[in-house]
């Protein structure tokens, strides 16, 4: 690679784009493990209804958060072109691995600095705090999401720990301490 390539490649950022009910979305390609197969989720009780279960992943368990829920978009049926993204965020000072569910992935695109807007204050069907801006792809846009608010709230991290917390039954009731009628104490 020569200087002027290496120099060109430090002003650029490269995203994977993935569509979510009709709407094309973008996760920092840093950030991302990699893309399996959709397949087995595992639901887990008391979880809110966009954690879509728990996955097997060689021996970890990794929560899968559908997006489209928790953006309050249709939810999409499962396709041969429905996966999960692997992500790795950033709670409370350590990385958490999680996974996205995607109705697609489409591919990874470049972005220069000027190429990404500022996230608009309406008209997105998300909370623009989950956008870090954004990306212009021809004539359209695609919205990259910040991973890390979108994925590290109290309630994904909760999530994560749920797992190891479900495996330990509930403290039995302590007996009763009432007295018998007609006694005084």
């Amino acid at each position: 690679m020569t200087t002027m390539e290496a120099a060109r490649s430090l002003d650029r950022a490269q995203y994977l784009t993935f569509s979510l009910g009709g709407t094309e979305y973008a996760i920092a390609v840093l950030r991302v493990r990699e893309i399996i197969e959709y397949d087995v989720v595992t639901r887990v009780p008391s979880t809110p209804a966009f954690i879509r279960g728990v996955i097997n992943l060689r021996g970890s368990v990794v929560p899968v958060v559908d997006l489209a829920s928790k953006f309050h978009l249709p939810e999409s049926p499962v396709t041969k072109r429905t996966c999960i993204v692997i992500v790795e965020v950033e709670a409370d000072a350590r990385k958490v691995v999680m996974g996205v569910l995607a109705d697609a992935v489409n591919q990874v695109v470049e972005f220069r600095p000027e190429e990404i807007e500022a996230p608009p204050s309406f008209g997105t069907p998300i909370r623009v705090d989950y956008l870090q801006g954004l990306g212009k792809l021809g004539s359209q846009f695609v919205l990259i999401l910040d991973t890390d608010r979108v994925l590290s709230s109290g309630e994904l991290v909760a999530v994560h720990e749920a797992p190891a917390a479900a495996a330990v039954p509930p403290p039995a009731p302590a007996p009763s301490a009432a007295v018998p009628k007609g006694r005084a104490s």
